[in-house]
């Protein structure tokens, strides 16, 4: 099973799904390059002394947030290098890509995050105050695509692959997708 040298997987979804970690996966088995909006959001969030929460919300209302983000994935689209790229809009700014949507349970997902040393930013209280703000940052994010760019993440129609997360783990999920991709 073999890709394109200048293919793009795109990978979104659910928040604590699984995408870095499939995406250091399939980044390790194609020699792509790897871009995460996740890490350059939690940057800026830290460089503005927020949370990931709260940086969404100030995007509400400052545009400039979305557009520093949003103008790297923008440029991937003419690029001739394969990519793995985990983002909530990649699928919509590099539309040759194979987009692939990752979903997992809200509760494993706040188990997930909870327990991922790498998101020392996102700290809850515990387990309940995890999935409220991991539903509240989805909502935000959703809504603000919808009306930035006209975009639905929650319209699975827009991906050419949906896999169930909660049970899987990160090797058989980016098998799938590396079966899929290559028979697209």
């Amino acid at each position: 099973m073999s890709l394109a040298s200048d293919t793009k997987i795109t990978l979104t979804g659910d928040l604590g799904s699984g995408k870095s970690a499939v995406s250091s996966i399939l980044c390790e088995k194609t020699g792509f390059e790897y871009l995460s909006t996740g890490r350059i959001q939690r940057k800026i969030a830290e460089d503005m002394g927020v949370d990931t929460l709260e940086l969404n919300r100030l995007a509400d209302t400052d545009p400039s947030i979305d557009e520093r983000i949003d103008s790297v994935f923008i440029s991937l689209a003419r690029d001739p290098k394969g990519y793995v790229v985990d983002s909530r809009m990649a699928w919509f700014f590099i539309p040759d890509s194979f987009k692939v949507y990752l979903q997992t349970d809200v509760r494993v997902a706040a188990r997930r995050i909870m327990n991922d040393p790498n998101r020392n930013r996102e700290q809850y209280a515990g387990e309940d105050e995890a999935v409220e703000k991991i539903l509240a940052r989805k909502a935000s994010e959703n809504a603000r695509f919808m009306e930035k760019y006209g975009a639905d993440c929650a319209n699975l129609n827009n991906f050419d692959l949906v896999i169930d997360t909660t049970n899987r783990t990160r090797e058989e999920v980016a098998e799938l997708i590396l079966q899929a991709a290559a028979g697209a």
